[in-house]
């Protein structure tokens, strides 16, 4: 363990120099700093101390106790898309700052992916998921088979620190610069690149369908021109752009409580909920603050359709890693109602963007010519209302609605009823585009 190397820095180091290694004073002047805690800082700081007496620094990385994909046995082909008899065949795409990235291509059970003919569309997945989020449910109820069987040429993106995805050139999933990394990369590498592979592969414009993260990532990199001229049409549902009216107790409370900072000054970097020190931390959050019953719809607002019987094969994929600088980038969304890229501080943004502060993505600049499609719910806790509306106003375009009022953040995904409900109205979207 790294232990305090002077007692000259503050009165905190003075007292626990030779007994707290730095990160966990690092951690308390975090918590000491924030507004409304001191009654609260005994038992968070007993909470962390008490994991520093039994782990070991490695310990710190926030690695995953996940299967790592190391055969193509372990692949979403043979594991979800195959037994269900459909062909799937896996490429690999690297992006300009060095991840491997896994894309999956899905034909229809009579299809034949060496011949197939009709329009690629890009399924996007959200946050602590990945490709598989797509063919969870059964063959008609699962969007990406419903695709498939409708003759849609469907790749699957995985982003960077996945399971599926979790390659480097040179770094390993172990180093801290491995997550460097938030939203604004996912937009502006990992989906431009697969965007590049299958136009390149197919030579045609894509479709792309997002949920949740998968919105902020498409609607940031469509304010690029050399990505929009990609893409045919977007259909996005639960679309995020701005957050400053998330209303998730649980969210909420991690916002407040500045998790972000607190497994910074941890010294974690990836964020995986499959960890222990993850799981104790936000079971500590939860505890007499957010009733975490059901966790989901803690996070997520009430889900009315969502299907609780399957919930442990659901855990046998999800939750997928991220990073800790995404979940921040998120936070700072919320705290200041922008939908910006990253904010480094005053200092390091002008360093990084000549500004002192981050540069907005101009929803402005997405060309009105491109076909939009949204679906949003009343009950979605994180994709609110009001600021879908907000998105709604600065778009040039007027994009086809499908508001549900009673459907919540995961019934887009994961709803029994999604397919009549959602996906129809979809595919009559994706059809009525500009194929021709």
């Amino acid at each position: 363990m790294e232990y305090c190397s002077t007692r000259k820095v503050n009165r905190e180091c003075e007292v626990w120099c030779g007994v707290v290694p730095s990160r966990f004073l690092n951690l308390y002047s975090v918590l000491r700093d924030m507004e409304k805690l001191p009654a609260l800082l005994p038992p968070f700081l007993i909470f962390f101390l008490s994991f520093s007496l039994s782990l070991s620094d490695g310990d710190f990385t926030g690695n995953s106790s996940y299967p790592v994909q190391s055969s193509p046995a372990d692949s979403l082909c043979a594991q979800l898309i195959e037994p269900n008899g459909y062909s799937c065949t896996e490429h690999t795409v690297q992006t300009k700052d060095g991840y491997i990235l896994a894309l999956h291509r899905v034909s229809s059970r009579s299809g034949d992916l060496r011949v197939q003919q009709s329009h690629p569309v890009l399924l996007q997945h959200g946050l602590f998921m990945a490709g598989d989020a797509w063919f969870l449910d059964s063959t008609d109820r699962s969007l990406g088979f419903i695709l498939a069987d409708q003759g849609f040429d469907v790749w699957v993106g995985n982003v960077r620190g996945t399971r599926w995805s979790r390659g480097h050139v040179s770094l390993s999933e172990t180093e801290k610069e491995f997550w460097e990394w938030s939203w604004q990369e996912l937009a502006l590498y990992d989906l431009a690149e697969m965007l590049h592979y299958i136009n390149s592969v197919t030579s045609l414009k894509i479709f792309i369908v997002g949920h949740s993260q998968g919105t902020i990532m498409s609607l940031a990199a469509l304010t690029q021109p050399d990505i929009v001229e990609m893409v045919e049409a977007a259909a996005l549902l639960s679309p995020i752009s701005y957050l400053e009216h998330v209303s998730a107790p649980l969210v909420l409370r991690m916002v407040a409580m500045h998790l972000d900072q607190m497994v910074l000054a941890l010294g974690i970097h990836q964020l995986n909920f499959r960890s222990d020190v993850l799981v104790n931390l936000v079971e500590s959050l939860c505890d007499g603050h957010v009733d975490c019953t059901d966790f989901l719809t803690s996070i997520t607002g009430q889900n009315c359709c969502f299907n609780k019987t399957r919930m442990d094969f659901y855990l046998e994929y999800e939750p997928h890693p991220s990073s800790v600088k995404n979940l921040r980038h998120l936070f700072q969304m919320i705290r200041q109602g922008t939908f910006s890229q990253y904010d480094y501080g005053i200092w390091k943004n002008i360093l990084m963007y000549g500004r002192l502060k981050p540069p907005a993505f101009d929803l402005n600049s997405i060309p009105k010519s491109l076909p939009l499609w949204m679906s949003y719910g009343g009950n979605d806790a994180l994709a609110d209302i009001m600021d879908v509306q907000r998105t709604l106003e600065e778009l040039l375009s007027k994009p086809e609605l499908l508001y549900l009022e009673n459907y919540g953040h995961m019934d887009f995904l994961l709803s029994i009823k999604a397919n009549r409900d959602v996906y129809d109205n979809m595919i009559g979207f994706l059809r009525g585009g500009k194929l021709g």
